[in-house]
């Protein structure tokens, strides 16, 4: 059974099965929920909806006895790149300043979620998405898979990011891929310990799969116990600066050149390139 548009040509609040947005699918296949990012006209790009409606799929499928775990993938090649900076289009039922005051976003309630959640990461993944897969229970990666942190190019201070990636790879690390924005691949992702493990692309949609199985069949009550532990190790992350930067002079001008396709003004010139960072 999947919940898609459903006749519903544009969005609205989730009821259900409907995730709120056409670029969600909502698709069970027995005891386990496939939420798809479907959105290949814009490569996936988040709306607040989006957001949202991922949000809203994990207290689903926590809620519903009938489901078992959360498998969360993306269409082609492209797993999430992250928030819309353009503009949702059709899903403008929620403000995009909405998404980045982090309150619609699913990574606290998909740390906290009840059932397992695992991400099938089938290509690019970058900002929110990389995001999403990290606060999954498990992620597994296509060898083909991408991975980026660009949001200091966007002048965001990211605390979350500073918080969770010091505690899984390290400060040294969380430096690097910060303060450079490198795009980096599925193995280096898995030498660092991000990721739980690299499959053949082919081989993607069944492993995870199988991996997000084994997980539904351990004992729900250890596991909460389990789980509140590790994510009392993750910590929590400088809500209140993250929000302060986020109308701030640097956030503004982020924004204008990444939607004017240059570099920031923060630059030297001698270090500008064509096109956005």
């Amino acid at each position: 059974m999947e919940a898609h548009a459903q006749g519903q040509a544009s969005s609205g609040p989730p009821d259900g099965d409907w995730l709120g947005t056409p670029y969600l699918t909502f698709r069970r296949e027995g005891p386990i929920a496939v939420c798809t990012l479907d959105r290949p006209e814009a490569r996936n790009a988040m709306t607040p909806a989006m957001y949202f409606g991922l949000r809203y799929a994990v207290g689903r499928v926590n809620q519903d006895p009938e489901l078992a775990g959360l498998l969360i993938t993306g269409t082609a090649d492209v797993f999430a790149p992250g928030g819309d900076m353009g503009g949702g289009g059709a899903d403008d039922w929620l403000t995009f300043g909405a998404a980045l005051g982090m309150d619609i976003t699913p990574f606290d309630t998909l740390r906290s979620s009840v059932k397992p959640v695992v991400s099938a990461v089938n290509g690019l993944c970058q900002g929110g998405g990389l995001q999403i897969a990290l606060c999954s229970d498990v992620a597994v990666v296509s060898e083909r898979a991408t991975f980026r942190v660009p949001e200091l190019f966007r002048g965001i201070a990211d605390t979350y990011y500073s918080q969770m990636l010091a505690r899984v790879i390290g400060p040294v690390r969380t430096r690097d891929l910060m303060f450079t924005g490198r795009t980096f691949g599925a193995q280096e992702a898995l030498d660092w310990g991000m990721v739980a493990r690299v499959v053949p692309h082919e081989e993607l949609a069944d492993a995870a799969r199988d991996v997000l199985a084994q997980c539904c069949r351990t004992a729900p009550a250890a596991r909460a116990v389990v789980k509140s532990s590790l994510d009392s190790y993750l910590g929590l992350f400088d809500r209140i600066g993250m929000n302060t930067s986020l109308g701030a002079p640097e956030a503004v001008e982020g924004f204008r050149a990444f939607k004017e396709r240059r570099s920031p003004a923060w630059v030297h010139p001698e270090l500008r390139i064509d096109g956005r960072l």
